[in-house]
């Protein structure tokens, strides 16, 4: 296929969320005094992850997501704690890891110069733009699409209008979306019109109509 650009998804595509989640929530604890039960992880996870879909839906905004998890969270450990100091503390222990996927900066780096690359994210400015370039990706990419930063997220056609507005509007044909997410990666650039590439190294089923399917990184290179 003659694609001309390629949107990358950034958490759990090109660095490493599970990882960088971890890290950070465990600092965050400990920073604070705070104990930090075996449950905490997995039941984070969980309640994040929750968040972040009411987000794709439009129930909520980025700015509930900040506090609301920490609170859920709490409330479900029986922790008493301000839940917007915790939240300030997990933001800036977020942007200070940048764990990558394996393989990312190799491909990343054999694909500039062949295809102009671009980030599009749903995320919260304040950690992802110091993740990139604590990563070292972000010089490779021509434009990084954070949602919050456009005030609209994945898999709404808006934030894909901005993406194309920030590309010079290429034909729909030229552009290739790889992510993890079928939710907001694949779902929102079946229903922009664009090829999808799904990153699926756990090996998930769906039904929908994905282009194209990976379970490594470094099978992109044999699609391109």
């Amino acid at each position: 296929m003659p694609y001309k650009w390629l949107l990358f998804d950034v958490d759990n595509t090109l660095l490493d969320f599970a990882q960088t989640e971890t890290l950070a929530l465990e600092q965050s604890f400990a920073q604070h005094g705070l104990p930090f039960p075996g449950a905490a992880k997995q039941r984070y996870h969980e309640i994040n992850q929750g968040y972040w879909q009411r987000l794709e839906r439009k129930e909520i905004t980025p700015e509930v997501i900040r506090t609301g998890r920490f609170q859920d969270l709490f409330a479900d450990l029986g922790v008493t704690f301000d839940a917007e100091l915790f939240a300030n503390s997990y933001l800036v222990q977020l942007g200070q890891q940048a764990p990558l996927m394996d393989g990312a900066m190799e491909l990343v780096m054999g694909l500039n110069g062949r295809f102009q690359l671009g980030i599009i994210t749903n995320g919260l400015a304040n950690v992802q733009h110091p993740r990139l370039e604590r990563s070292g990706l972000k010089p490779h990419f021509a434009t990084v699409i954070i949602s919050e930063e456009v005030g609209v997220a994945k898999p709404d056609a808006g934030i894909f209008d901005i993406a194309f507005a920030r590309m010079n509007q290429p034909a729909k044909n030229e552009v290739l979306i790889i992510g993890d997410s079928l939710s907001s990666d694949i779902i929102g650039g079946i229903n922009y019109g664009i090829d999808t590439c799904w990153f699926n190294p756990n090996g998930q089923t769906t039904d929908l109509p994905v282009t194209y399917e990976i379970k490594t990184l470094h099978q992109l290179n044999g699609i391109l």
